[in-house]
């Protein structure tokens, strides 16, 4: 948590560095952001983690030798190699001890960087397997698991079985947390199994989630979509364009070429796409790749309806780009009439009408002939 936040100030400083194209002006204080978010790290690393690495590390190793066997934990011991290499880099480098403050901490400090990464983005995966060793409650069996779960399920038909935390456990079964709601009071139980087939259990039931949390089986380590992005990189992405910046230039604009190059903008969607309905497009269809991966029957409905989704969106930015082009061929320019205001001196009031008088009015004038209508 502590190496997240430091991450994530020194990411929100550099922001306020870059220019709409996303290029960085200011290199001296990036330079020195950066500087102080690996000083910053490496302090927290060294005083909270570091002295306990190696016990972590074999707890965890520990935690899937006694597991069932599955497909995924060679990968889980992998990552665990992975970060006793980090270790044992971690200590090589802090072998040194330059003086604080001085260039040569500061190097040291760098160096230290990718390895502080790599501990961070995988300590819950040494969190998970390390709580393996905690013995759950014992599960329902017989006639109270099939009595306790056939009220579920009549629950869950009515709308009174609300799910709110779920993980997979050592045995591969999802396993979910959910209010049972029933006479205005709610009860948690513990459920094994997709909620959207029938043939899901319920494993044991309690008066709140903290107690339901800790009597049920851990959760191992969740999966990750794309499991060579990690959350601490670099952002290779191309910048975008905020929507509330092309919305400021149609407020300014006077020439419809304006409003057509905001349009072009929001819906650029080339190899360097600046466009937000560009960035919109990517979240949605990778949110429906998650959806898919989920291997639930509701992820493969959210996955269906965002793909759907997404088709829309893509059919939406086409016509966009017809209507810009439309707008940049028409040359139109707002009439002068539309005069802006003036910032400093204030408008001035209308001219009140004169006041009604008793005396009785002229005979009117004839009224001049109507000045025959111009075509152009």
């Amino acid at each position: 948590m502590s190496f997240s936040v430091i991450h994530l100030k020194c990411e929100t400083a550099l922001d306020t560095l870059r220019n709409r194209h996303g290029t960085i002006t200011d290199t001296t204080t990036a330079v020195s952001t950066r500087t102080v978010r690996n000083r910053d790290a490496a302090a927290a690393f060294t005083e909270h983690l570091l002295p306990h690495t190696q016990t972590l590390l074999a707890t965890a190793r520990s935690a899937i030798d006694s597991m069932p066997p599955a497909r995924h934990h060679g990968a889980w011991l992998l990552l665990l190699d992975d970060l006793d290499h980090a270790s044992t880099q971690i200590h090589r480098i802090l072998g040194d001890t330059p003086p604080p403050g001085s260039g040569a901490a500061r190097e040291q400090h760098r160096a230290l960087w990718p390895y502080l990464t790599a501990w961070a983005e995988h300590s819950l995966v040494v969190t998970d397997l390390v709580g393996q060793h905690r013995a759950p409650a014992a599960e329902f069996t017989g006639d109270q698991q099939t009595a306790w779960t056939e009220r579920a399920q009549a629950a869950r038909e009515r709308g009174e079985l609300e799910p709110f935390e779920s993980w997979y456990d050592a045995q591969g079964r999802l396993i979910t947390l959910a209010y049972l709601i029933e006479d205005d009071t709610s009860t948690v139980l513990v459920l094994a199994g997709d909620l959207d087939q029938r043939d899901w259990q319920v494993l044991g039931r309690h008066d709140n989630e903290y107690q339901a949390g800790q009597s049920a089986p851990p959760p191992v380590p969740p999966g990750v979509l794309r499991p060579d992005v990690s959350r601490y990189q670099h952002r290779v992405t191309a910048p975008e364009v905020p929507l509330q910046e092309l919305i400021h230039d149609v407020n300014v604009a006077g020439h419809s070429g304006d409003v057509a190059e905001a349009l072009f903008t929001a819906t650029d969607n080339g190899p360097h796409a600046t466009g937000p309905l560009a960035h919109l497009d990517s979240l949605i269809r990778t949110a429906g790749q998650f959806a898919d991966a989920l291997e639930t029957r509701q992820g493969g409905r959210s996955a269906v309806r965002l793909n759907f989704l997404a088709e829309q969106l893509g059919s939406l930015t086409r016509e966009l780009q017809q209507t810009a082009e439309e707008l940049s061929a028409a040359v139109g320019v707002l009439p002068p009439h539309r005069a802006p205001r003036p910032r400093l001196l204030t408008t001035p009031a209308p001219t009140a009408p004169a006041a009604p008088t008793t005396t009785p009015p002229s005979a009117a004038a004839p009224a001049a002939p109507a000045a025959p209508v111009r075509h152009r």
